[in-house]
């Protein structure tokens, strides 16, 4: 039996969310919506890394649209969904203490989410006979409660039960966390799309916590990893967060990386362009020096991933002798940053 599930995901990661499904042979994709992937797998727990969540598809009906009462009518998908059914695929044995609801809609509405979220939860709560915690005081839920997700996008109002008893973004190896610090599943996606393969040399000249070096060690365990950061404190937490994974952090300026020409396979990174981190050392006075060491230590036939804040930026990757092989647009953070991969100009010159 296949279980109908739904991946959430960030905007713009979709695609890359699917190939995952596909690629780990857990199931067949049967839809791609705003920020959420539909499959069908024969289990109820795939571990995909580059999704925030995944739940399972509890009820569907059609929006019921933007009027002030209209979130009356959601409290059909909670007539709808089977809950005899549902609640024993959850990864968990025991019994929900409390309902938990979480909403999200696209365009304009004569209610909030918390209304949304009211009508759906006090539903379900009244069937299952448990408490229904409301998130209007931003109080955290109790532990025992079950998550659920309700989605309005405009054609269809979506109810899922979440898998886990946490959100799968959420991962256990991040003790340690700094500003800045990269949202995990795009991490997994950047790697994903680094196509790292087994013994190469994979960079982050500006690592952080570690999280793209981690997520690409753990999805190949037989690559070596290494970073660099001009923060003290932040090699110590991508060290503590690395754990006994094949990764090796060092203090060390991204203007002048300590590597010989050519040393890097893959290079993944966030760089810090002043968002969230302003760049430093070398790079305050310099910041297209960022460009020249990255050019220098990537292998001729490497490829770099990055997460770059705007257009200029992928400009001066083009300007620098890279040629984009892949470029996505995304929406983290209230920012819409690219996502890119980035091949040497002189590679695809040499193929000719």
């Amino acid at each position: 039996m296949h279980t109908p599930l739904v991946a959430r995901c960030l905007r713009g990661l979709e695609s890359l969310v699917a190939a995952e499904v596909v690629r780990s042979g857990l199931g067949a994709v049967t839809d791609l919506r705003h920020r959420e992937v539909h499959f069908r797998a024969p289990r109820s727990a795939p571990p995909l890394r580059t999704a925030d969540d995944v739940f399972l598809l509890a009820a569907r009906r059609p929006d019921v649209g933007a009027a002030r009462q209209a979130p009356r009518e959601l409290t059909a998908l909670a007539a709808l969904t089977d809950l005899d059914g549902l609640l024993p695929l959850r990864h968990t044995a025991t019994a929900p203490t409390a309902v938990d609801v979480s909403a999200s809609f696209l365009g304009r509405r004569a209610f909030t989410r918390y209304d949304a979220e009211d009508a759906v939860g006090e539903a379900l709560a009244e069937r299952l006979g448990v408490p229904y915690h409301s998130r209007r005081t931003g109080a955290a839920p109790p532990p025992g409660s079950c998550g659920w997700r309700l989605t309005l996008d405009g054609t269809r109002a979506t109810l899922m039960l979440r898998v886990d008893d946490r959100p799968l973004h959420r991962r256990s190896y991040k003790r340690h966390t700094l500003p800045g610090t990269l949202h995990p599943p795009l991490a997994a996606a950047m790697a994903a799309l680094a196509d790292i393969g087994p013994g190469q040399s994979v960079l982050d000249p500006c690592c952080g916590a570690g999280t793209l070096l981690i997520e690409g060690a753990l999805a190949r365990p037989d690559a070596r990893f290494q970073g660099f950061d001009l923060s003290s404190e932040a090699v110590g937490a991508a060290r503590a967060n690395a754990g006994g994974l094949p990764v090796s952090v060092r203090r060390g300026d991204a203007g002048r990386l300590p590597l010989p020409d050519g040393a890097a396979d893959r290079v993944l990174c966030n760089p810090p362009w002043g968002a969230q981190v302003p760049a430093g050392g070398l790079l305050a006075g310099a910041p297209d020096r960022w460009w020249t060491e990255v050019r220098r230590v990537l292998a001729p036939d490497g490829a770099a991933v990055l997460l770059l804040p705007g257009r200029d930026d992928l400009a001066a990757a083009i300007r620098h002798g890279f040629t984009p092989v892949h470029t996505q647009r995304l929406r983290l953070s209230g920012a819409q940053p690219f996502l890119v991969r980035l091949t040497s100009a002189d590679s695809h010159r040499g193929r000719r």
